[in-house]
């Protein structure tokens, strides 16, 4: 695995919020593009809910996962290191997303975790790489 795997994985990253509020809207009645988050406040199907919170969530581990490829990378981390975090940061990213619409609330904490622990870890080769 290269560096374009790594690159890739945060494009993937920068998308994913973007698949589950489409989810979270899809096939919704009254709609009101004028008004999207009170739109969002005033749903209470479950579902829709939880895609609308897997949106936010994704958007909230995106800056540090994002950082930790940049950093590593500039820190000339071993590439196949950086781009097997970047990949196992997406599937985590991936099924914490399935696992929200589930309502799989402990799986979708492990998923959390491991796609947290991938971030830190790109950090810390990144902060051992220049130090």
């Amino acid at each position: 695995m290269s560096l374009e795997v790594a690159y890739a994985c945060v494009l993937i990253a920068a998308v994913l919020p973007y698949i589950w509020v489409g989810i979270a809207k899809a096939g919704a009645r009254g709609y009101d593009n004028r008004d999207p988050r009170g739109w969002m406040a005033r749903q209470s199907e479950p579902r829709r809910v939880r895609a609308y919170a897997a949106q936010l969530n994704a958007f909230e581990a995106f800056p540090i996962f994002a950082a930790g490829v940049a950093l590593a990378s500039i820190a000339q981390v071993e590439e196949q290191r950086i781009a097997l975090l970047a990949v196992v940061f997406i599937v985590a990213r991936v099924l914490h997303g399935v696992f929200y619409l589930a309502d799989r609330a402990t799986l979708r904490s492990l998923a959390w975790l491991v796609a947290i622990a991938c971030s830190l870890a790109l950090l810390a080769n990144a902060a051992m790489a220049v130090g």
